[in-house]
């Protein structure tokens, strides 16, 4: 069976040598964005796929007309971005901010440090030097080409391991394996020190159910954001991915906590990866959504009740794109559900409580 980690890097494809400004792909009339924020809303975001960007007219309408903000899914991912220890693939991303800003969105930088989706090469790392030298090197060529155009990076994804014994640790890297814990502190530094406008984001998931172990990572989530600020890390905000796993309840109280804390210690909270996944529920379409979104809706208010969010973002914004099934494909053959729009892009009752929460 496919691990978590490749059901989420399957989705990268290129764009190719011909970008979205040469096929004449513009903005819809002054940008559905720009007047989302003149109302004062919380921005919208999605991660997009290059090819249906490219090809689909009601995918793209869709983007256009109810995000404020995208991702290049998978496009700022290593394993994508650096086939050979030489070689910078930027036209994924390149084309993704030609859209947004053609439509007055704002793309969001995910991820700088990941241990997913880690080229062959990067295998032969050893030793601190060679590691620092290539971490940094990284990070100076992606955020220097995208300085004061993205403007929010996930500088480091998932850091915290899954749960073995009592607490869980850092999760293994190479990164981790040659430079210790220290390489997120060396992360933070150097993005900071190339653009030092932009907002500096930790990420990490599973931390908002009513689990154990999920219970156990956002403790030590929060002692790791503790540590960082504790040690002068340039970190400004602290991302909840929310790919909230339906059939368990929200805690509603360990999240109210959990944010209330990161407020205290300054920092924004971003809703980063948001979709539930429905494996578990049952069939019939209006009560597996109905369960999706009162999932959801419960994630939002706990987080709301503590602190306002920067963003709420879904990975993907489409039940016709979505890792979910890779991973968690449903035992009766019914397709999953886990996105606010269904696989004609119509809006589903998760859509209600996303608007409903970007409005307040």
């Amino acid at each position: 069976m496919l691990s978590r980690r490749r059901a989420l890097t399957m989705t990268t494809s290129g764009f190719g040598a011909l970008g979205l400004a040469a096929l004449g792909l513009g903005a819809l009339p002054r940008g559905a964005a720009a007047a989302a924020r003149g109302q004062g809303r919380i921005p919208y975001g999605a991660c997009v796929r290059p090819d249906p960007l490219l090809a689909e007219r009601d995918y793209r309408s869709l983007i256009q007309t109810h995000c404020q903000e995208i991702t290049p899914e998978g496009g700022l991912f290593w394993g994508y971005m650096r086939p050979a220890r030489d070689l910078y693939k930027f036209d994924f991303a390149d084309n993704v901010l030609a859209f947004a800003e053609a439509n007055e969105m704002t793309v969001r930088g995910h991820t700088l440090v990941w241990y997913g989706s880690m080229p062959d090469w990067t295998k032969s790392i050893r030793g601190a030097d060679e590691a620092k030298r290539e971490l940094t090197t990284h990070i100076e060529q992606v955020v220097s080409r995208y300085r004061g155009k993205i403007k929010t990076w996930h500088v480091v994804n998932e850091p915290i391991d899954d749960t073995k014994g009592e607490m869980p640790g850092l999760r293994p890297s190479v990164w981790l394996e040659n430079l210790g814990e220290k390489y997120i502190d060396l992360a933070f530094r150097t993005a900071h020190a190339v653009d030092p406008a932009a907002e500096l984001v930790i990420n990490e998931y599973d931390v908002e159910c009513a689990v154990g172990t999920q219970t156990k990572r956002r403790e030590a989530y929060l002692k790791l954001i503790r540590d960082l600020v504790g040690r002068g890390v340039p970190l400004h905000g602290v991302g909840l991915q929310g790919h909230i796993n339906a059939k368990y309840e929200i805690d509603r109280d360990g999240v109210y906590d959990f944010v209330t804390a990161v407020r205290s210690l300054g920092l924004s909270v971003h809703v980063t990866e948001l979709d539930v996944i429905d494996d578990a529920l049952p069939g019939p379409i209006a009560q597996r959504d109905a369960i999706v979104a009162s999932r959801a809706r419960d994630f939002l208010d706990a987080i709301f009740v503590a602190a306002k969010p920067s963003v709420i973002a879904t990975w993907g914004i489409t039940d016709r794109y979505t890792w979910v099934p890779i991973w968690y494909k449903r035992r009766d053959g019914l397709p999953n559900r886990p996105l606010p729009f269904d696989t004609d892009c119509r809006p589903k009752p998760l859509w209600n409580v996303i608007d409903y929460y970007c409005s307040k």
